[in-house]
């Protein structure tokens, strides 16, 4: 079905993004991937996606990291349940890459990262990336996807990628936009309302302010528990969960002659998500009957405040050259709560005079994650002639400074009784050792709490130049040096050939790196848990120089290093007609995972010194039953090719956009290392992770659609396939294959004027879900109600939903 949807793309030449008329097309221009003049988006010598406001209100969600998904096959944002922080701020990828290895601007400035490390079994384990979702598209004018390589114009994380988001800037009209929808399941109620507005101020100044509020209701796909609870009903929630959103966004600028300006912009966002975690049944030592008698569903519920300030001064100096001064500070912070929860060991805790304490609050701030970057920029551009030959010529100094931070929770969060000695004997309802802290998400200790940081600085140089009228060559080279590992340089190289006015060709090589991030460097937690021999066992996240990481020889993070190329072709056999391919491989060295769980031998195997079993060794004299950290364990390689096509027609009926992208991707872990003497890159990193990463994320996400305008009405179809996913760390040694499917999105609207309209959509019209568990081999999950998908879900399972969206401007 795949090739004949690519047949029937380069028949009809489709496009990247969808556009209302012909002659928009010419006047799309892209500020990302160079610092020269602006060029089209069919003009660059790399791969940029645009997608501008027509695009984001056909396309149906109302979240960022959807739309994308939904806009852009080399973007993946998968769905996730039952994992923890992660339901809340899911993991953005391009070219299925990590999250971490994309950069995200606004206005061509760097966005903060997110507080929170993805440690949960997801797609983008172990990383920390950018909060896509802070961002309310109330507030933006167009996005570009830059796809290749960027590091050496960027900094770090530009391996994958770079989206830069513009904020919008219109100072005519007031626009309004409100959506009402739900499934088709009934649930999953989402209500949204957005409001622009834009002022004049001086000679050409402006500030342009968005409000946005939305509520989501929870969705659940759960299906019996036939294991636990009889007779047999739903006690896991699996689906969407409640979410409350709130965001202030805002960007100006305001002229101090007619060679400079003052500029500012930034964003508050303020977020609750309510999700849940694993059922306790009545007869689970995890429950107390006396509180619980039908066991109880843990409530994780989530408070995400994120804010970001950028101002700066840019000036237009003489021989067209151009200067930019700014700063740019953004926060993230991410608290934890839970609710019906219980603390098991300060329930059956022994009392002084005989008896039980009886007693455990049912609710604790389980703590709280907080990430905060500072970002000082000078950038100077403009033109230089050596030899009679004239470049482009950029140059400039980044000062950036990151800190991370973890507090504690409330006490009963984490704590084994109340005196915290794991030496009391607390048992539980079943007479073995009770579980420490609360029951869904335990909290953070003492001991794990930190704040630190680090700061780098950068220099880089770029530069441009046609060499004849048809042959343009850039390159940039860009030199870091960060206060914790040292310093690395890295360059790119690019060229863009057009023999003719219908044809271009264009490639890139370059060298990248990706620094580690703070929250891989300082992250830790503690878990206590039970051993399959019933005894409390402390499982360990260890961070990078701690006793656990010393002992087992493993070196503290490094960058990663890359080497990315591609090659493409650009062809216009018609001024209504364009079509884009682009090769592209991807290879990086040192990439920074989080481990597998790192047990000890089992103790029957093990003789009086331990010498022959040497993980429990040293986990033994440090209190630990498992570990997991940080590490340089493996080489990835990633080979793809994107097809983009665009065809617009004026028809009797009115104007008809057909549009198309074919994304193939292929990610292979072509080594597994370890510096430790006592760990094999394979017990660094399993099977089951390597997995994760070559098969998580579909190989192949094509977007077709088609877009007209007769009259006072527009018709917008959108059908994204899917290719197929695999995972197997809960089900392990089976892997569950999650076949490929076909998602149609449509909307009709009606504009009762060019400003006022009304518009019908549906999402996922066919009802489409992924493929069901295996009932037999993927045993127990489907028992206890999982239905369909877990590590991995690029289409969600909510199914079809419908909605009903009014805009107007005035």
């Amino acid at each position: 079905m795949t090739l004949m949807a690519g047949a029937l793309l380069l028949a009809l030449s489709p496009a990247h993004g969808q556009q209302a008329a012909e002659e928009e097309a010419t006047n799309k221009v892209v500020l990302v991937g160079s610092r020269s003049t602006a060029k089209t988006a069919l003009d660059t010598a790399a791969p940029v996606g645009l997608i501008n406001v027509k695009d984001m209100q056909n396309a149906g969600p109302l979240e960022l990291g959807k739309l994308l998904q939904t806009l852009d096959p080399s973007f993946n944002f998968s769905s996730t349940f039952i994992s923890d922080g992660t339901d809340s701020i899911r993991p953005a990828t391009l070219r299925s890459l990590g999250p971490d290895q994309l950069l995200v601007l606004v206005n061509g400035k760097r966005r903060h990262q997110q507080a929170l490390l993805n440690v949960q079994q997801t797609i983008g384990r172990g990383s920390a990336g950018t909060d896509i979702n802070a961002i309310p598209l109330s507030a933006i004018h167009h996005i570009e996807v830059l796809r290749d390589g960027a590091a050496a114009q960027y900094g770090s994380d530009a391996i994958a990628g770079v989206i830069n988001i513009v904020l919008k800037s219109q100072t005519a009209e007031t626009q309004f936009s409100g959506e009402v929808g739900q499934t088709s399941e009934g649930d999953g109620r989402v209500v949204s309302g957005s409001l622009n507005h834009g002022w004049s101020i001086g000679d050409g100044g402006y500030i342009n302010v968005s409000l946005e509020a939305r509520k989501r209701g929870e969705t659940n796909r759960a299906g019996l528990d036939t294991l636990r609870v009889n007779p047999p009903r739903v006690t896991q929630h699996i689906g969407d969960s409640n979410t409350k959103d709130g965001y202030l966004w805002w960007n100006a600028a305001l002229p101090l002659d007619q060679n400079s300006e003052l500029y500012a912009f930034g964003g508050l966002s303020k977020r609750r998500g309510d999700s849940f975690g694993f059922f306790r049944s009545a007869g689970d030592g995890r429950t107390v009957p006396a509180l619980y008698p039908n066991g109880f569903l843990p409530n994780i519920v989530t408070d995400i405040k994120d804010g970001s300030f950028a101002a700066g001064y840019r000036r237009d100096l003489a021989g067209d050259w151009k200067f930019d001064l700014s700063i740019n500070h953004g926060a993230s912070q991410f608290d934890y709560n839970e609710k019906n929860t219980v603390n098991i060991s300060y329930w059956y805790e022994p009392k002084p005079g005989g008896g039980i304490y009886a007693a455990s609050p049912l609710e604790a701030h389980t703590g709280r994650l907080k990430f905060d970057q500072t970002t000082v920029n000078a950038d100077l551009r403009g033109p230089v002639t050596l030899g009679g030959a004239k470049f482009a010529f950029a140059t400039g100094f980044e000062y950036r400074t990151d800190n991370y931070r973890i507090d504690a929770g409330d006490p009963v969060s984490y704590q084994y009784g109340r005196t915290n000695n794991p030496a009391v004997v607390i048992l539980d309802q079943n007479g073995g050792r009770a579980a420490a802290g609360t029951q869904g998400f335990p909290g953070y200790t003492p001991a794990t709490a930190v704040n630190d940081g680090r700061h780098n600085i950068a220099l880089y140089v770029d530069a441009e130049h046609n060499l004849t009228q048809q042959l343009m060559v850039a390159a940039a080279m860009r030199h870091e040096r960060y206060s914790d590992f040292g310093s690395t340089t890295t360059g790119k190289l690019s060229l863009r050939y057009d023999p003719m006015p219908t044809l271009g060709l264009r490639g890139s090589f370059s060298t990248g790196f990706r620094a580690p991030s703070v929250q891989q460097e300082f992250y830790s937690s503690v878990s206590t848990n039970l051993d399959g021999a019933g005894n409390l066992t402390e499982t360990l996240t260890a961070r990078q120089g701690s006793a656990v990481t010393q002992a087992f020889g493993i070196a503290p993070l490094k960058q990663e290093t890359s080497r990315s190329g591609s090659m493409g072709l650009v062809l216009r056999p018609a001024k209504n007609m364009s079509i884009t391919t682009d090769l592209y491989r991807v290879d990086i060295k040192d990439r920074i995972v989080f481990s597998s769980e790192i047990t000890p031998e089992a103790a029957a195997g093990c003789n009086a010194t331990l010498s022959n079993c040497p993980i429990r060794r040293i986990l033994a004299p440090l209190a630990v039953g498992q570990a997991q950290f940080f590490t340089n364990a493996v080489d990835t390689s990633t080979t793809g090719v994107d097809i983009v096509a665009e065809h617009s027609s004026k028809l009797p009926v009115g104007n008809l956009v057909l549009s198309g992208q074919l994304g193939f991707n292929r990610t292979k872990v072509t080594s597994r290392h370890s510096q430790s003497p006592v760990l094999s890159g394979n017990q660094l990193f399993d099977d089951m992770q390597v997995l994760l990463i070559e098969h998580g994320q579909p190989r192949q996400h094509h977007v077709l659609a088609a877009d007209l305008n007769t009259g006072a009405w527009n018709l917008n179809a959108r059908a994204n396939y899917f290719g197929a996913v695999k995972a197997g760390y809960f089900t392990n040694p089976y892997v569950q294959t999650w076949e490929p499917r076909w998602v149609v999105d449509s909307s009709l609207r009606y504009n009762f004027s060019k400003k006022t309209s009304v518009a019908f959509g549906v999402n996922n019209l066919f009802n489409v879900y992924p493929t069901e568990w295996d009932k037999t081999k993927a045993a127990p999950f489907p028992q206890l109600g999982f239905t369909h998908c877990w590590e991995t879900c690029p289409i969600g399972i909510n199914g079809r939903s419908m909605y009903v969206r009014y805009d107007t401007a005035f």
